[in-house]
């Protein structure tokens, strides 16, 4: 399979990552279909897609016309069926191997032979992963950064049981959907959560020990770094219990103490404070 003759893909999964997933391969001109268990979180995924596509085209760069294209071309089910005869189905549902299993057999059940599974985990082993497919050759992890449309990095991890062609082939949908990609191999983290999730929990440990505030932290790392986002600023975009849970297996599989998830994120959860989508997290975000 070429990468030139695939007009049609699939998404599994309508949360942030596979809404923008969806946004940026629309946009490369390919017809999407969108599978999530939830018609409630479909037509959130279709609200945030627009919403981003209306900013795009108050800067100038795509037109009222294009943005119509663009969503024409993205359609929304509850259905796995309705991956029938897709070639290359991305993967962007919760974190938890029980969940990617579950939906692996529903896709076993309706896609072909030939079908590319890819895989936008951040912390499972994608070679864990493919045994749980028919064809663990044709499975490899493609980990895309939030928010989509912004981000240009795509971490291409192939499994112990990736083939040579399916990782070739992701490393051209990357290209095709206008990322630039690195290949990695499969170990917890990759290369940016490698790095990113323990400066994380330090920022909330500092947090936790009164170092400093949550603003004075974020403005630190902002301003004499010069990151685009202070670190608990990004913790409450990506969610806490993402957080949290992604923490837990690093140190699950890594077994090192500097990536034991702080006790101020476990509090955070039973408290409800989730970050943005929850209206608190490290700050809190009135209702618009």
């Amino acid at each position: 399979m070429n990468v030139e003759d695939i007009t049609t893909m699939g998404m599994a999964g309508a949360g942030s990552m596979g809404a923008g997933i969806a946004q940026v391969a629309a946009m490369a001109g390919l017809k999407v279909q969108v599978v999530d268990t939830g018609a409630g979180a479909c037509d959130r995924a279709r609200k945030t897609i627009v919403k981003s596509l209306e900013r795009i085209v108050k800067k100038g760069t795509m037109t009222e016309a294009q943005m119509e294209e663009t969503l024409g071309r993205i359609s929304f089910s509850t259905d796995v069926a309705s991956f029938k005869g897709i070639p290359f189905i991305f993967e962007a549902v919760f974190e938890d191997i029980a969940v990617k299993k579950e939906l692996f057999a529903k896709l076993d059940a309706v896609c072909g032979e030939d079908t590319i599974y890819a895989t936008n985990t951040s912390s499972i082993s994608i070679t864990e992963m493919a045994a749980l497919v028919k064809n663990p050759a044709n499975f490899v992890g493609m980990h895309f950064f939030n928010p989509v449309p912004v981000m240009k990095l795509v971490e291409v991890i192939p499994a112990l049981q990736t083939a040579e062609a399916t990782k070739n082939l992701a490393l051209a949908m990357s290209q095709k959907l206008g990322k630039t990609s690195i290949t990695c191999k499969d170990t917890p983290g990759f290369v940016v959560n490698r790095l990113f999730v323990p400066y994380i929990i330090d920022a909330v440990r500092l947090l936790e020990e009164g170092v400093a505030s949550a603003e004075d932290i974020d403005i630190a790392m902002k301003l004499g770094c010069n990151m685009p986002m202070g670190p608990l600023e990004f913790q409450d975009f990506a969610g806490v219990d993402i957080g949290y849970h992604v923490t837990n297996i690093f140190h699950e599989y890594l077994k090192q103490e500097r990536f034991a998830p702080p006790g101020l994120l476990r509090n955070m959860i039973k408290a409800g404070y989730l970050g943005r989508k929850a209206g608190r997290g490290f700050y809190e975000y009135p209702a618009s």
